[in-house]
């Protein structure tokens, strides 16, 4: 896909424009992933349980898993030639169209795959990007998007005008023909260099924005993708933002404002963090964390049902420090306890097999947050008027340390 979308790109160069995702039917998908140093089977099988999820996200309908435990990817093919054979026949016998590498390929790797595979081939960003661009509602997260895109289609232009390239030599390679990719190059990088501008110019008028939000106190729901930030968005302010059961559900910020018991704050809504997340896409978007950053309170939002809930929440914490976020006032919101099913473990020490209850991680959380945890279920509306409660003692706390002489804004105020 990626390769189709660039040859387009490239054959209509006075007509760039956004590559938009066309809509069609599930195609049959093949995930392959490594086992190595990094990562072993049980990290890989969630990595690929992952991938399985973000390929449905993107219409992809998954028929087979291959791995292979190899410690240095093969320069050419990324996976050995034995395993690749074993794909090829697979590809051709089951009329899959469209194989998934959990790993970033290089242009060269995924060039050769697809020649040998012939069919389309693409790695987790590039799926990654995909999902983006179905998602993306607004200009600004658009233009991210784009970005992000471009950036990434730059080095795998090479290669599709191999048949015009001078440095091949013989009978017929002799010519201008180098400068068709020169051209398409530059192209591409004046798109990117038109596309900061642009982004830059709305991050101005963001920042203008945000400063005329008044003095109220703002509150962030920060977490993983897929864990209910958008439903626990509506149910805060009673407004429609899109929710669904899906992987980037939400791209847009949303803002909105919130009273509880007549105090009022800004509630906002980003889009959601993952592992491996693409180097593009933490580059362009930046700007959206900017409503991260400028939050006095985040919420950080975990799906407590997920059997790799605490790497999730160690991914979030790592991006966090990434832009000095890491300081402000947090609240643990441990979201799903409807779907929460008991862990099973093997106690090396004393021989025995258990499970961690509920109760169990409750107990762990309270003392690692200090007190600073809840456990809800937004679906179902479960320890809601704690949630309220919880959000309201922040917001108020965060309001008398900005204006200690508005406590009138408390209705603890009038029965005094």
């Amino acid at each position: 896909m990626v390769y189709l979308m660039v040859k387009r790109l490239i054959l209509e160069p006075t007509q760039l424009k956004m590559i938009e995702p066309k809509k069609s039917n599930y195609e049959n998908t093949v995930l392959v992933g490594v086992v190595n140093d990094s990562q072993d089977e049980e990290k890989l099988f969630e990595f690929l349980e992952e991938l399985e999820f973000l390929s449905v996200t993107a219409g992809g309908n998954v028929v087979k898993k291959f791995t292979q435990k190899i410690n240095t990817p093969n320069p050419r093919t990324f996976i050995g030639k034995g395993k690749i054979d074993e794909i090829l026949k697979y590809v051709k016998v089951n009329d899959v169209s469209v194989v998934v590498f959990d790993d970033e390929l290089s242009p060269t790797q995924q060039a050769n795959i697809e020649r040998i595979l012939k069919c389309k081939i693409l790695d987790r960003t590039a799926l990654i990007l995909d999902i983006f661009a179905q998602r993306a509602k607004t200009s600004y997260a658009k233009t991210q998007v784009e970005l992000a895109q471009y950036e990434y289609l730059l080095p795998r232009l090479k290669g599709l005008w191999t048949h015009l390239e001078r440095q091949r030599g013989g009978i017929g390679m002799r010519g201008p023909g180098e400068t068709e990719i020169e051209t398409d190059r530059r192209i591409v990088r004046d798109k990117i260099s038109l596309l900061k501008r642009k982004i830059s110019t709305i991050d101005k008028q963001m920042k203008v924005q945000r400063g005329n939000r008044g003095s109220l106190v703002r509150v962030a729901l920060v977490g993983y993708t897929n864990v209910g930030k958008s439903t626990i968005m509506n149910m805060l302010s009673k407004s429609n933002v899109f929710a669904e059961d899906k992987l980037f559900a939400t791209l847009d910020t949303t803002v909105r404002k919130v009273v509880i018991n007549t105090l009022p704050f800004l509630l906002t809504d980003t889009v959601g963090f993952i592992r491996k997340l693409p180097t593009q896409l933490i580059e362009s978007f930046k700007s959206t964390l900017e409503e991260v950053k400028d939050a006095d309170i985040l919420l950080h939002i975990v799906d407590i049902s997920h059997p790799s809930f605490e790497d999730h929440i160690d991914s979030v914490n790592n991006i966090l420090n990434e832009i000095n976020c890491h300081n402000k006032y947090n609240l643990m919101i441990f979201n799903k306890i409807d779907k929460y099913q008991a862990i099973d473990f093997n106690d090396s020490y004393s021989g025995k097999n258990g499970h961690y209850s509920l109760q169990q991680w409750r107990n762990t959380w309270m003392n690692k947050t200090n007190g600073k945890a809840l456990f809800i279920s937004a679906k179902n509306k479960v320890n809601f008027d704690s949630l309220r409660k919880e959000i309201y003692e922040l917001v108020k706390n965060v309001d008398m340390s900005h204006y200690p002489k508005n406590d009138y804004l408390y209705p603890e105020y009038f029965s005094k």
